[in-house]
């Protein structure tokens, strides 16, 4: 429900599914320009030496002796790994996992009734993979920071590899729209909870359609 509100499940369903509509929208786009432009090979394992690579890396890590960091030519071993499960597999998992959720497809699909993906399953998977999120959000950022923050910003936001100031300047801007619509998204929903409905019917209505 919205934060302090009571009963209000519904409303705050509106606001999770219409998002996820444009989140999932915007990951159609990411697949489509991921393999159109074959940077899926940056973060796709090709061979089994990436474990190994990884652990190593993984170690450097821990112990703050940071590897070699080129990620604008190529990820390294622990990157590619973190990047693959968080697009191709966390990604569709969370899709899948919050369609078997809904009664009706839950129904359609048989999964009611199955052991492995029933509602309660898909669920606890649902929230599992909101962990995965919230903790590569976490290390992502924090080593964003921490190892080139200027030239990493700068390859996320504008592409370019320099070391201007414009890429920490539209993360700025962008973290800052973010928490404004997540303060003002609670009264704003109050006062006006018909006009959140209409607009997450709205943006659901294709794919209610074609479901």
């Amino acid at each position: 429900g919205l934060p302090g509100r009571r009963h209000s499940t519904g409303l705050a369903r509106s606001w999770h599914l219409g998002v996820d509509v444009l989140w999932l929208v915007n990951g159609i786009l990411f697949y489509v320009l991921l393999f159109a432009t074959g940077q899926w090979t940056r973060i796709v394992p090709t061979t089994w030496d990436v474990f190994p690579h990884a652990l190593s890396t993984l170690i450097q890590y821990l112990s703050l002796n940071f590897p070699h960091h080129d990620s604008w030519v190529t990820y390294n071993g622990l990157q590619m790994l973190v990047y693959f499960v968080t697009v191709f597999i966390a990604a569709p998992a969370a899709v899948l996992t919050g369609l078997l959720q809904s009664p009706l497809i839950s129904l359609r699909l048989h999964a009611a009734s199955s052991r492995l993906a029933n509602v309660e399953v898909a669920r606890s998977v649902h929230v599992l993979v909101l962990g995965w999120f919230v903790v590569f959000t976490i290390f992502h950022v924090t080593l964003v920071f921490a190892t080139d923050v200027l030239a990493n910003l700068n390859h996320i936001t504008t592409g370019l590899n320099d070391d201007s100031w414009m890429g920490v300047a539209l993360f700025a801007v962008g973290v800052a729209v973010i928490a404004a619509v997540w303060v003002a998204a609670t009264p704003i929903t109050v006062r006006r909870p018909q006009l959140i409905q209409r607009i997450g019917l709205a943006l659901l209505g294709p794919f209610r359609r074609l479901l």
